[in-house]
């Protein structure tokens, strides 16, 4: 029996307390003085010391269940000195111990699992309360937004309201975009959110992905296809034209020419056939060159990168522009800091880029007084080498700067509206991006991020 030892032990000191109690009742009839007292403590001490050995087992089962409620399982229960009835007890305290200390341990394995990928995922993640308490922000979000620490969602107002909006706003399950402009970058963010509650607190988990490249891989994609669907055709059309007006116009010359069959038709007639078709066929085959033109969208090659410091980059644009500049008294300046910057690029492809957003600003710039363009290279904020272009000129209204990238579309009498998309392609294929930002009648600012 379990508890045998246990047992034996309480009965042995219950009739050892009786027979001092019956001890003590005997010596208060006798003529000693002292021994009742002696017998009294050792009743006392006995009864004490039975109290005693009962409790020891309620504290360490006390020490055990404290144990579990404050979550220290590093300790072990040994139960001494009241036999080996309680050995199995002991035994299946301390397997009750290691089974939390492994339940513990698993959970604070599989707690930092899931706190490593949160933080080293490249997907920006915030957890935080409807009043905007921030309970967690992730070191992705840190990066996008420029900041260190984030205790309420309403302090990237200073970044942009409506991000700070639609993140107090959005519902569970619900998908948005939100487009920011921070300084020379601007940022295409999702943001998908859920909701779950923690105690009493209910937490909003945000994933914000800025998508910027994504959405311009595919409108150019999307631009390549109608590109090839609309030459295709255009060239099936125009082909035959060009063919058909050839043949016949050589088979008309001989009227004209005064040859075998010539009285047979008024040479006037002919003259005018002949005009007419010379005319198709001028027509047809500038069409071909114009549609060979667009078709350049779709047929970029692919780049040849090396190494180049920005600086030489920057100055070789500015020597190749000089004189056009000088020609329209426009003053050209170029800045590169620090001087090291360094890239690797296509050196011709982005050169090419840089001269047409030169050329585009001194459009810009035509009866301005005191006109001026400037090439800035440095590190922006994020720490990608950037590029910009920036002109004191007429500017881009707000309406139309959302559609300057977009292939075909010009606001010059003379465009072809394909130069700032070819630029937009360019820097795809380099892994970068080129913004516009302007304030018409101050400054535009192109910028091209690698």
């Amino acid at each position: 029996m379990v508890f045998k030892q246990f047992r034996f032990n309480i009965i042995l000191r219950v009739l050892l307390i009786t027979a001092t109690c019956l001890a003590l009742f005997i010596t208060l009839n006798s003529a000693f003085t002292f021994t009742p007292v002696l017998v009294a403590g050792l009743i006392i001490y006995q009864v004490w010391s039975l109290i005693r050995y009962v409790d020891r087992t309620n504290r360490e089962l006390a020490s055990f269940l404290e144990s579990i409620r404050y979550s220290e399982f590093t300790r072990s229960f040994q139960i001494g000195n009241i036999g080996s009835s309680f050995d199995e007890l002991s035994a299946a305290f301390n397997d009750v111990m290691n089974d939390f200390q492994q339940v513990r341990s698993e959970r604070e394995e599989h707690f930092h699992y899931l706190q490593s990928i949160v933080q080293n995922i490249d997907i920006s993640i915030l957890a935080y309360q409807r009043d905007g308490t921030v309970e967690m922000i992730n070191p992705a979000a840190k990066k996008l937004f420029q900041i260190n620490t984030l205790r309420n969602i309403n302090k990237l107002r200073s970044l942009s309201d409506d991000l700070a909006e639609t993140l107090l706003t959005i519902n569970p399950g619900e998908n948005r975009l939100v487009k920011v402009q921070d300084e020379e970058d601007i940022l295409q963010l999702a943001i998908y959110a859920t909701e779950f509650k923690v105690k009493d607190k209910l937490i909003l988990l945000s994933t914000v992905k800025n998508i910027q490249n994504v959405l311009e891989e595919q409108e150019t994609a999307a631009w390549q296809k109608l590109i090839r669907v609309l030459t295709h055709e255009i060239m099936n059309s125009i082909a035959p034209i060009s063919s058909l007006s050839f043949t016949v116009e050589s088979m008309l010359k001989q009227f004209t020419t005064g040859g075998k069959g010539a009285r047979e038709i008024d040479l006037d007639t002919v003259k005018e056939i002949q005009g007419a078709l010379q005319t198709i066929n001028k027509r047809s085959t500038g069409l071909m060159n114009f549609v060979e033109t667009y078709r350049s969208l779709t047929k970029i090659p692919e780049p040849n990168f090396s190494q180049v410091r920005m600086k030489e980059l920057i100055d070789n644009v500015h020597t190749l522009m000089k004189k056009e500049v000088q020609d329209k008294n426009i003053h050209l300046i170029n800045t590169v800091e620090p001087a090291t910057i360094e890239l690797t690029v296509d050196e011709q492809m982005i050169e090419q880029v840089l001269i047409n957003l030169v050329k585009n600003s001194i459009q810009a710039l035509e009866g301005k007084e005191q006109g001026t363009i400037h090439i800035r290279g440095f590190y922006n904020k994020r720490g990608r080498p950037t590029i910009q272009v920036i002109d004191n000129g007429q500017g881009i209204l707000s309406d139309v700067i959302d559609k300057i990238f977009i292939p075909f579309f010009t606001t010059k009498r003379s465009g072809s509206g394909i130069g700032l998309s070819l630029s937009r392609q360019i820097l795809r294929l380099h892994g970068g991006t080129i913004t516009a930002k302007s304030d018409p009648g101050e400054e535009t600012i192109f910028t091209m991020t690698f």
